[in-house]
């Protein structure tokens, strides 16, 4: 595999911004690495951060690397601070930023597959919300999309704003999302679940884990309920685990097994 520390300008967020990319290479003599077949264009997994975390964290805490090059598959992996993966109502907008620009943008620079079939996203916590956001309110653009202890109930963060604990206090949700704290239809997961379960156009595949030790787990299976009740296709993952990266560093082969990656 080749690592890259990609640094480009982004027209969206008005800044130089920074993201790690790994491509497939096939190689004979590097030590327990051997890749895969040459492709023109690979198939891409974008892969997300949570909120304290940035475009390192994955490369830094996994193997990533290594078990991206036994399937073959290229993974891009953003940058995008506490955004919760928004439009921020007082700050740049991340969620054009990585639904839109991003993708074009590698698309553009590496070898990378513009074909839904091929593009993929996942995160953890944060991410875990923003890969199904991408999964789901663009399903035109990405075949799959998983979530690992995703924190997937936006509106009822907003709700609690300001309570004692909470990792993102008021005054930084107002920042996101505006003085009235209300989450746009766009943004609220379950909305964007009944709509692509009665949509004609294609539907993305879902992936659900999280460890029943994690605070989150009562998101995941919440959300869990609703895509069985609308009917969206859905792997469930529950196993004892919390908020850790042992945890996703095992979920995250068990994802990278399960995308459906097209075989060339």
């Amino acid at each position: 595999m080749a690592f890259l520390d990609f640094h480009f300008f982004s027209e969206t967020l008005g800044l130089t911004c920074a993201a790690h990319v790994i491509l497939p290479q096939k190689t004979t003599l590097q030590i327990g690495m051997s890749g895969g077949k040459r492709l023109e264009k690979y198939p891409t997994l974008y892969l997300l951060h949570g909120l304290s975390d940035d475009h390192t964290i994955w490369t830094r805490r996994t193997s990533i690397e290594r078990y991206a090059a036994e399937r073959n598959i290229a993974v891009v992996m953003p940058a995008v601070g506490r955004s919760f993966y928004q439009d921020m109502t007082c700050g740049p907008k991340y969620w054009t930023f990585v639904s839109e620009e991003l993708p074009a943008l590698c698309q553009h620079y590496f070898p990378l597959s513009s074909a839904r079939e091929d593009n993929f996203a996942a995160g953890l916590s944060m991410g875990g919300y923003g890969a199904l956001r991408l999964g789901l309110a663009r399903p035109d653009k990405f075949a799959a999309a998983a979530s690992l202890s995703g924190a997937l109930d936006l509106a009822r963060r907003l709700r609690e704003a300001g309570k004692p604990l909470a990792r993102i206090d008021r005054n930084e949700w107002v920042g996101i999302c505006g003085p009235e704290l209300k989450a746009p239809a766009d943004t609220n997961l379950w909305l964007l679940a009944s709509n692509a379960a009665s949509s004609a156009g294609p539907k993305p595949a879902l992936y659900l884990a999280c460890g029943t030790e994690d605070e989150l787990i009562g998101d995941t299976r919440t959300f869990r309920q609703h895509l069985d009740a609308v009917g969206l296709p859905l792997t469930y993952h529950e196993s004892p685990g919390a908020h850790e990266w042992g945890y996703w560093d095992a979920q995250i082969q068990r994802v990278l097994a399960w995308l459906p990656v097209q075989k060339s």
